[in-house]
């Protein structure tokens, strides 16, 4: 499906946890009818206690709040943080309690990876921040997210008041109560921005964020910049990169250096030969946790959004991305990611890898062989992740 770009949007970059809480709590503030907020993570630290006693004092005004937490992700919060909130008047769902276990059963590993607030049906944040403290130990993480004004708003709107009906028809084994119609009209005149919102579900939009990605990449003629957190693609995204380089367009990725997760840590690596023998340039990420999952092509086309390019984003979870078609825009980012680049990580070259002992390339090929086990197991895209 291709993306629904808008013209006539305000979007301005927010970067880390020190712009975004500030822009996000103040929209809350100044609600006055409805606010919905969807998160992965809502954790219980100082962060967290201001974003539930902005969303619990709105309640307490008359606002309508409605926060939608994932069951893994954020399994101790409707038990805690939710309470209070749930206490001042607010609505708290959970997107799927139930867990694996031993069973891998595919229905059970979808999660609620988007991270989207929508403020009056007027203001939205797209991006991939959570809501936990990203200064904390042991490293501050590197991040993103978006505030939006704008007749794109709309569509960010029904997206989220959608999959809010969605859980409660979930839980309730029945049609839920229509959500009151919103009598914001938008603003068409906000800025100059063209952008589109893609989300990534398990019916008709399996694939657009991922198709939005591999249409930039085919079209790039200079420059490709992409930082993500947790990098894994299947072999049509290795392809579309390494193609983009083979035109001579100057590919660069940033990815995570610090251990996160192991398995997923390892299994990058071992993809890391054939993308350098195809021209690409690799870079890793020490200065903090990066938690990044943006792109920029070009100088005119940029994404920010909570799409990782693994297969957890891109097979199971509900995603949402910004996509944005403007140069002022795209410049920022990429002269942020030039900086990043320049002050917090350092290159990958062949030569690394060579040196790497026989154990340690073993060991890297027996986590990109668990994944594709993993993934074969579920059913989900296994033969994407063949070498």
């Amino acid at each position: 499906m291709s993306a629904d770009y808008l013209p006539g949007n305000r979007v301005d970059l927010l970067k880390n946890g020190a712009q975004y809480f500030p822009a996000l709590i103040a929209a809350i503030e100044a609600a006055s009818s409805e606010i919905h907020l969807e998160t992965y993570i809502f954790a219980a630290d100082d962060t967290g206690q201001r974003v539930v006693a902005a969303l619990a004092a709105a309640a307490r005004r008359g606002v309508a709040v409605r926060v939608l937490v994932d069951g893994f992700g954020a399994r101790d919060f409707s038990q805690g943080l939710g309470l209070s909130l749930v206490a001042s008047g607010a609505a708290v769902e959970v997107y799927r309690t139930e867990l694996a276990r031993l069973k891998m059963r595919r229905h059970r590993l979808r999660r609620l990876h988007r991270k989207l607030a929508v403020i009056d049906g007027r203001i939205a944040f797209v991006g991939g921040i959570n809501v936990i403290d990203d200064t904390s130990h042991p490293a501050p993480r590197f991040d993103y997210a978006v505030r939006v004004v704008g007749p794109l708003v709309a569509t960010i709107h029904a997206s989220v008041r959608h999959l809010w009906r969605l859980v409660g028809w979930a839980k309730l084994q029945r049609r839920p109560p229509s959500l009151p119609v919103s009598d914001w009209a938008g603003e068409p005149l906000a800025g100059t921005t063209t952008a589109a919102f893609l989300i990534r579900d398990n019916l008709r939009h399996r694939r657009d964020i991922e198709d939005a990605y591999l249409g930039a990449l085919a079209e790039a003629r200079e420059e490709v910049i992409l930082a993500n957190a947790y990098f894994l693609p299947g072999r049509r995204f290795r392809h579309a990169l390494r193609e983009a380089a083979a035109r001579g367009v100057a590919v660069t990725i940033l990815l995570q250096g610090r251990v996160e997760y192991a398995l997923l840590h390892y299994a990058t690596q071992a993809l890391y030969r054939n993308l350098l023998d195809g021209g690409v340039r690799i870079f890793e990420y020490h200065a903090g946790f990066l938690h990044a999952k943006v792109a920029v092509v070009d100088d005119c086309w940029a994404t920010v959004g909570s799409s990782n390019i693994d297969p957890f984003s891109l097979l199971l979870a509900r995603e949402g991305n910004l996509v944005v078609q403007d140069v002022a825009f795209a410049t920022q980012l990429r002269v942020s990611l030039q900086h990043a680049l320049a002050n917090g990580a350092t290159e990958v070259a062949l030569p690394d890898l060579r040196r790497r002992s026989m154990l340690g390339r073993a060991m890297r090929w027996a986590a990109y062989g668990l994944v594709r086990l993993l993934l074969g197991i579920t059913r989900y895209g296994a033969s994407d992740y063949r070498k």
